[in-house]
């Protein structure tokens, strides 16, 4: 895992202002990953000005007893962190994964409201979609029951194409990983044919989308015309004509 610079985003946003989220997506973490690179990303991450961090899954690419000592390194992040599963989580052991990550905050199918700059957010998660072969219960009415109900919402997801859940919900914001970007060029259509969105900023109805490209690689660890990535999210009023 290579890390890159922190790219500044500036998303419109109906509302929710003023906001920097700080994103991170898909690391991938395995036995081949260094130790220093956790490092120099959790030192990265504390340097940053920010509200809070999200981690929209995919965190771990081996199962957690080989990687233990190099998932506790994302515990010193001292910024409030809230992440979601994905995918290579739910196949590798989410169970054993959040009982290493003791200073962050899991938001599957759950949701907390945030007091910021004066401002009531709330915050959701879903689960994986591939959480039903892990008899693991994805409560999507609950969390869209319950954003519904608030004026200013954010919600996470692995994948893109739950993007429908924040549409459904009214959610200001939907951030969400599991493409790479497409990873290596010209897989990307590949991607296409199975998610709606493949990476940055989309806007839909009232609600703003970004789609991280992540930092790690899956199968090889190689990336062309689809650079890793670090977000941090500045949140600014959108103009209602």
């Amino acid at each position: 895992m290579k890390l890159p610079k922190i790219d500044e985003v500036i998303i419109k946003t109906l509302k929710i202002k003023d906001l920097k989220i700080l994103h991170l997506s898909d690391l991938h973490i395995n036995k081949k990953t260094s130790s220093l690179v956790i490092k120099e990303l959790v030192s990265k991450c504390n340097r940053t000005q920010c509200d809070f961090i999200v981690i929209t899954g995919d965190i771990i690419d081996c199962k957690v007893k080989f990687i233990k000592e190099k998932l506790q390194l994302l515990n010193d992040l001292k910024q409030k962190t809230y992440y979601i599963s994905g995918n290579h989580d739910l196949f590798y052991g989410f169970k054993e994964l959040k009982e290493v990550l003791t200073n962050l905050i899991c938001l599957d199918n759950s949701y907390e409201i945030l007091k910021i700059k004066n401002q009531n957010i709330a915050i959701a998660g879903l689960s994986d979609r591939f959480s039903k072969f892990f008899k693991i219960k994805r409560e999507e009415k609950k969390v869209v029951e319950f954003l519904k109900s608030c004026e200013n919402s954010i919600l996470l997801a692995h994948q893109p194409k739950d993007y429908t859940f924040a549409l459904r919900c009214n959610a200001k914001l939907f951030l969400c990983g599991h493409t790479h970007g497409g990873q290596i060029f010209p897989f990307h259509y590949v991607v296409k044919l199975f998610q709606p969105f493949l990476n940055g900023i989309i806007y839909k109805n009232q609600t703003a989308i970004y789609v991280n490209r992540g930092l790690g690689c899956w199968g090889v660890d190689f990336r062309y015309k689809a650079d890793s990535e670090i977000s941090l999210l500045k949140l600014i009023p959108k103009e209602v004509k």
